[in-house]
């Protein structure tokens, strides 16, 4: 096992000052809020921004693909800014989870399409669910099939411009590419209007065998493990966030002559959430470098699917009481819409669902560790 350094390189560190100068410019919390008065507003410019002029898209696309060769420490860095924003961005559906599944496959012209930007794609499984695939139909021995069914729930399902179906586990794994022209889809209201979901229909859709079998599960677990922990940092940058702002507000609110800091009460609270907040933070780092340390084939897969597991979970549930304290700690102001907690508390309780609850996480995690019920 090799030495994992926490310590953010001056890459990370340029890479974060320029996604959150992005969002800073083009998606604030006034803007962002603007989604719960119109579900229709168009984000699709601040996709184009974060996947082209910054080349976000290609981070994860290796470079003999058209892509940057990055790892997933750097995308967890980008993550955490999304998280810190909550940004309206298909960066976990699009970036990461098709993206991962489409080069595990070695679908180089998709590969290429996505690093490039110029295609946003979806994988068509529900969005609580722990694995990335469906009960879908998928007809046809050769490169060529039909996809059928209905998945209810998918993440970013609206507006994307392909779609990639799982069907099968093991060896009888499918992965297809289905053309958003062959595609039904009816978006819907959610909790969180910076994810939004879509229920998504196929009838007996024509699509393109990508691949199959052992291949074809490898790249879905592959995956399914990366996009546990991209979605972990996206967690602890709005635990982060939330705290913060925390921390901002009781140093200037004052009551009864004093700053409302300056209460132990107020402190205790708070001391116990800088630890919580301190430790996601560091089960997610870590977890991201063993990541990067597994794709560069110094890791096992046993040894990040355990990282990956432990970090989402433990992400999930702080980025929620993160967000819970941050709206009690306000007070009254807490619950305003002039205030951007709210967009937090959604964010946050939105991602505890996706790719499987802090409990199921826990779980699958036992047997890793030998821990029996």
């Amino acid at each position: 096992m090799t030495d994992i350094d926490l310590l953010p390189s001056e890459v990370e560190e340029d890479l974060r000052s320029s996604v959150r100068k992005l969002f800073t410019d083009r998606s604030d919390a006034e803007s962002v809020a603007k989604l719960y008065d119109d579900p229709h507003t168009d984000t699709s410019g601040l996709d184009r921004a974060w996947a082209q002029e910054l080349g976000l898209a290609a981070l994860l696309v290796p470079e003999d693909l058209g892509g940057a060769g990055a790892s997933a420490a750097e995308a967890a860095v980008v993550a955490e800014e999304i998280g810190r924003a909550v940004a309206p961005v298909r960066f976990l559906s699009s970036g990461v989870l098709a993206t991962t599944l489409a080069v595990g496959v070695r679908a180089g012209d998709l590969a290429g399409r996505l690093a490039a930007g110029e295609s946003f794609a979806a994988i068509a499984f529900t969005a609580s669910s722990p694995q990335i695939r469906a009960e879908l139909t998928v007809d046809g021995d050769g490169d060529s099939a039909t996809v059928s069914g209905t998945v209810a729930g998918v993440m970013d399902g609206a507006g994307a411009d392909e779609y990639l179906v799982v069907a099968g586990t093991g060896s009888d794994t499918v992965v297809a590419l289905v053309a958003a022209e062959h595609v039904r889809t009816e978006a819907f209201l959610s909790f969180d209007q910076t994810r939004r979901l879509a229920d998504v229909t196929f009838e007996s859709a024509p699509a393109t065998v990508l691949g199959r079998g052992e291949q074809a599960a490898q790249a879905v677990r592959t995956a399914e493990i990366l996009g546990r922990i991209i979605l972990a940092a996206e967690q602890y940058g709005v635990a982060q966030r939330a705290f913060d702002l925390t921390l901002e507000y009781i140093k200037g609110r004052r009551q009864f002559g004093r700053a409302i800091g300056s209460y132990q009460a107020i402190k205790h609270r708070m001391a116990d959430l800088w630890l919580e907040v301190s430790q996601t933070g560091a089960a997610t780092i870590y977890a991201a470098r063993v990541a990067a340390a597994w794709q560069a084939g110094e890791q096992t897969e046993d040894e990040v699917e355990l990282c990956s597991l432990v970090a989402g979970s433990y992400a999930s549930t702080s980025a929620v009481h993160a967000a819970e304290e941050a709206v009690q700690l306000h007070g009254g102001n807490g619950m305003t819409w002039e205030y951007p907690l709210h967009l937090y508390l959604k964010r946050a309780k939105a991602d505890e669902l996706i790719l499987g609850h802090a409990a199921a996480q826990r779980r699958a995690l036992a047997p890793l560790i030998d821990l029996t019920a």
